[in-house]
């Protein structure tokens, strides 16, 4: 079965997933740790790795069992087919939140069109193109996971 990646409501992640887990569909929403700071507090929050994604595996003649759920919007299409996530790419990204924290991510001497491939944190091992470099931030196209990555500098 493959994995397809379904676009939700902003800010709807969880709970399709949840919903999505609850009516037997077999899904993937990866979570990381953030720390918000509000005026009076600080807080550990789990937010989306993926802001508006969650993936989803079952069989393509069951694809559209996804929209009985509350929230889905659409699948992501690539190249005019739905995005098909590899097994393997699940599984990285599984293991890779469960054993990294990024800590500090930086860009040398990098141009715009520069290939490059990712060696540590969760996308490690993956290859990117560089799309933009500035004082504040890098974009790179992660093609095989049909995404941009903005890392910012601190």
């Amino acid at each position: 079965m493959n994995w397809y990646v379904v676009y939700t409501k902003p800010k709807w992640e969880k709970k399709v997933a949840e919903k999505l887990n609850e009516v037997g569909i077999e899904c993937y929403c990866p979570l990381i740790t953030q720390i918000k700071q509000w005026s009076d507090r600080k807080k550990k929050i789990e937010v989306p790795l993926f802001n508006s994604y969650v993936f989803v595996q079952l069989p393509d003649k069951d694809r559209n069992s996804v929209f009985q759920v509350a929230g889905v919007v659409r699948y992501l299409f690539w190249l005019g087919k739905a995005a098909i996530v590899r097994n393997e790419e699940i599984v990285l990204i599984k293991e890779s939140l469960s054993k990294t924290n990024i800590s500090d991510v930086s860009v040398v001497s990098y141009k715009k069109g520069d290939k490059v491939k990712l060696e540590t944190g969760i996308f490690s091992n993956q290859n990117a193109i560089v799309q933009e470099v500035t004082s504040t931030h890098c974009i790179l196209v992660l093609e095989s996971l049909g995404c941009i990555l903005k890392i910012k500098y601190k």
